[in-house]
């Protein structure tokens, strides 16, 4: 796995979300990203990861791209592919750049699933004491018990020298989750003051969010026909 960048700034904040519950990770970042003033500053590279290129706006979305805000002094790991089979790899990688950055702690934003409807608490765990009395008072739950999968759970395993802070938000869904991406965000502003509104991305996501449905409705809709048609030859 390669980390190239083409800027190098110092004692920055990495933030980093990556697909999961709810793709809040994800969505998370990207709304930041869309949100702060961002730029491209690096991607990781890896003949491990799919061979999958996405477009928005007429340009190449990197399936893992680094961004960096100036006013705040934020670099953003925004991953737009799932990194199973990867998970020591990245975080292998994102030590290597905080290090590189000089970070003054890296942020991992994770929804985690909930069976408890109606409940959309957000949680908080760090390495750090100072921090984690920091995000205590940003009104978040402790997470006392709980398991953590992925690049997020290595990163713990690891026990990394930078400071490692979690922000997750329970949902209830695997399909993209607006409300806890928006949890996540509330969080974050309150942690770090970036005075972003997160109202706007419960409608925006919640538009992506019904594309998404009707798109695996119909994946499901043209399996179901395939199936019947290699039945019918079959027979």
């Amino acid at each position: 796995m390669e980390l190239k960048l083409y800027k190098k700034p110092k004692k920055v904040v990495i933030i980093e979300g990556f697909p999961g519950f709810g793709l809040v990770g994800t969505i998370a970042t990207e709304f930041l990203i869309n949100h702060l003033k961002t730029e491209l500053i690096g991607r990781v590279k890896s003949k491990s990861l799919p061979a999958m290129a996405a477009i928005h706006g007429d340009k190449v979305v990197q399936p893992l791209g680094v961004y960096y805000n100036k006013q705040y002094n934020l670099v953003i790991l925004h991953a737009i592919t799932s990194p199973a089979g990867l998970e020591w790899d990245i975080a292998d990688t994102l030590e290597k750049l905080a290090v590189e950055l000089e970070a003054k702690e890296i942020i991992s934003l994770e929804g985690v699933g909930s069976t408890e409807m109606g409940k959309s608490r957000t949680f908080y765990y760090s390495s750090d004491k100072k921090k984690n009395a920091a995000l205590k008072k940003c009104d978040l739950e402790p997470l006392g018990e709980g398991i953590i999968i992925g690049v997020t759970g290595a990163l713990l395993l690891k026990k990394i020298k930078t400071p490692f802070s979690c922000i997750l938000a329970e949902t209830h869904t695997s399909l993209p989750d607006s409300k806890a991406a928006a949890n996540i965000i509330k969080a974050l502003d309150s942690y770090l003051g970036l005075k972003v509104d997160y109202k706007p991305l419960i409608k925006t996501a919640a538009e992506f969010e019904e594309k998404i449905k009707n798109m695996l409705e119909r994946v499901k809709a043209v399996g179901k026909e395939q199936e019947k048609k290699k039945l019918s030859y079959l027979g």
